[in-house]
């Protein structure tokens, strides 16, 4: 006798029980996978994208903001610095590198970074189609915003003002040119539009900014292999920047000149324990970790994750609950079917692997459904993600806390079922025939 084809039959000739049981399992399960892969995937994307930098330094305000701003780029910024504030900063015996950025403007939603190669550098960015910008108004498209714009080489377009797309007036005067794309890094760089300082500075001159109209883009580095003059090479090797703005910009132009913020990366912890500390407490600007600041929004995160946590595994007590009443009532009602298998030589051990069999298939099928409800789950949010903010979920098979999540079902659902089944070593074969 096939007992999976009846345990099977059992289970789909009560098909309200099993709906119930079914909701209440999946619903836990869908809960739990979704939470956690969301809660994990957010993690890890996060703290790649905040890797290259140790410290940001902006305009007064929210740390978070300045951190979610000027290196994830899925905020407003909390306003501009001097730039000449930021050269002895620049030159400290603690900074291994300290990269201007700055920003305002977009196109199609997508943000145009003015910054330095070393930013690209420090995502490992390469490119894999044309070169990089070597004048105003050239950029290089991040692979996220190319397969969305389809931008080809040489195309041109106008940015807007403002981080998001809201058809405001742009900068008719100073269209931008694509002359390069980038591979894809996985990080914030793909959903960029990335140009010099001063396509920035230009961009927004009528803003009141004064520009050298002699200045030259001194900020490229040897970042497609072509050869430096000795003197640059001799600057690199002294100042991991490599740039001297006063220098460069002239000390009149260099006191108007203003970028968004400062991403520094230390040479050694005790650049992250002072230098903070000292620019809060002795400057107009604020430094912000971006370590401890995405520590302190994934401690918010994980409360909700927790509280989400804990109604699935009481509706997962409850899911349990569900099919002990469910077994329990099944076998009362079989009694006589029950006496009659055991007529034609099945065995309590038999009788008792039919239910469990019945219990098993239930709690397997509830966790099947609660996957794929979680991975649909995680699927809709990637899309919202990736279209508000460019960042998108990856659909992981199960993984290791997911089959102990598993494990656990078929846990309680050996111990529900046996729990049922308790009146099968009671049965009196004889007396339930007879009063059939």
């Amino acid at each position: 006798m096939n007992l999976g084809y009846l345990a099977y039959k059992n289970m789909v000739s009560k098909p309200l029980n099993l709906l119930l049981s079914l909701m209440l399992l999946s619903l836990s399960v869908s809960l739990v996978t979704f939470v956690f892969q969301l809660s994990q995937q957010l993690g890890d994307q996060l703290n790649k994208n905040i890797a290259p930098f140790d410290m940001v330094v902006g305009a007064k305000g929210s740390p978070l903001q300045l951190v979610l701003s000027s290196v994830l780029h899925v905020d407003v910024p909390t306003g501009n610095i001097k730039l000449k504030d930021m050269t002895a900063l620049q030159n400290h015996p603690f900074v291994e590198k300290a990269i201007p950025v700055s920003y305002g403007d977009n196109y199609k939603g997508y943000r145009i970074l003015g910054t330095e190669t070393q930013y690209l550098n420090s995502y490992n960015a390469k490119l894999s189609e044309g070169r990089l910008y070597q004048k105003s108004f050239e950029v290089v498209v991040g692979s996220g915003v190319r397969s969305k714009l389809n931008l080809k080489l040489g195309d041109t377009f106008i940015s807007s003002h403002g981080l998001a797309d809201s058809g405001a007036t742009g900068h008719e005067e100073h269209p931008y040119e694509v002359v390069g794309f980038l591979e894809s890094t996985g990080t914030v760089v793909d959903q960029l539009l990335i140009s010099n300082l001063k396509s920035i500075w230009d961009a927004h001159e009528h803003d009141g900014s004064k520009h050298n109209e002699g200045f030259e883009d001194k900020h490229q580095e040897d970042y497609e292999g072509h050869d430096h003059n000795e003197e640059h090479e001799h600057k690199d090797s002294e100042n991991h920047q490599g740039h001297n703005h006063n220098d460069e910009y002239g000390n009149e132009e260099h006191e108007n000149l203003e970028i968004t913020s400062l991403l520094v990366k230390f040479k050694n912890p005790l650049g992250m324990v002072q230098l903070p500390r000292f620019i809060n407490e002795n400057t107009t600007m604020q430094a912000a970790l971006p370590g401890l600041e995405i520590q302190r929004l994934m401690g918010l995160l994980s409360s909700g994750v927790q509280t989400i946590n804990g109604i699935a595994v009481a509706i997962l007590l409850v899911s349990a609950l569900s099919i002990f009443i469910s077994l329990l009532k099944t076998i009362r009602e079989r009694k006589q079917e029950l006496a009659l298998l055991r007529t034609y030589g099945l065995g309590i051990g038999k009788l008792l692997g039919l239910a469990l069999l019945e219990g098993l298939f239930l709690a397997l099928l509830g966790f099947v459904l609660g996957w794929i409800l979680g991975r649909i789950g995680v699927w809709g949010v990637s899309q919202y993600m990736q279209a508000s903010y460019g960042y998108a979920l990856r659909i992981n098979s199960p993984e290791l806390v997911e089959l102990f999540l598993l494990s656990l079902i078929l846990t309680l659902t050996i111990i529900a079922t046996l729990l049922a089944s308790r009146s099968i070593f009671k049965l009196n074969v004889a007396k339930t025939l007879s009063d059939a």
